[in-house]
């Protein structure tokens, strides 16, 4: 794992840096790249830092709902969208939603902006869009606003309970098409990091 100097501009005053290094530690090739936390959502880090969309990978956290609630962190790439309402509720077998900011933080410990699937707590599956296995190099959420992590693909796979899904996420209309879509995607959130 390498990891890049941050300019003294934005240079993470958090540390959630020790904690994504351990998360981390045994899980092949990875760069930690260190970002201005303003610039953390999907769209402005990808259009300050030089990054293409299709190749940032967003860490959805998703609920099926019911009387014990159960969870799940999508891996989709930000060009797609999670078809929540097919995809994830035929995986959990009960209506499903993305969980709120508050759920996310209080199961992942993570910013929102930063969540990811590194150090995620045991016993939560981690369903992989298969467009994202595609790409050589991905940009993931780093626990914080402050930290990216850049990896093959390849990495993901060496997560406990991870499966590439095919079909989980659906590429996103392309600007000014037909905003009413189809109502059973919903658009991914470009601050889930």
């Amino acid at each position: 794992m390498t990891t890049r100097e941050p300019a003294p501009e934005h240079e993470p005053a958090d540390d959630g840096r020790a904690a994504l290094e351990a998360a981390l530690a045994g899980r092949g090739a990875s760069e930690l790249f260190p970002c201005d936390p303003a610039l953390a959502d999907t769209a402005a880090f990808c259009a300050a830092y030089g990054f293409a969309l299709e190749d940032s990978a967003n860490t959805i956290i998703v609920v099926g709902k019911g009387a014990e609630p159960v969870y799940a962190a999508c891996v989709v790439l930000a060009t797609h969208r999670l078809d929540v309402n097919h995809a994830v509720k035929g995986r959990f077998g009960r209506r499903s939603s993305f969980a709120s900011p508050d759920e996310t933080r209080a199961l992942t410990g993570h910013e929102i902006g930063g969540v990811t699937v590194f150090g995620l707590p045991a016993g939560v599956p981690v369903w992989i869009d298969a467009a994202v296995m595609d790409r050589k190099r991905i940009v993931l959420g780093g626990g914080t606003r402050s930290w990216k992590v850049l990896a093959p693909p390849a990495i993901l796979l060496t997560l406990d309970g991870a499966e590439v899904v095919e079909g989980l996420a659906n590429p996103a209309p392309s600007p000014g098409a037909d905003p009413a879509g189809d109502p059973a995607v919903e658009p991914v959130e470009p601050t889930t990091g």
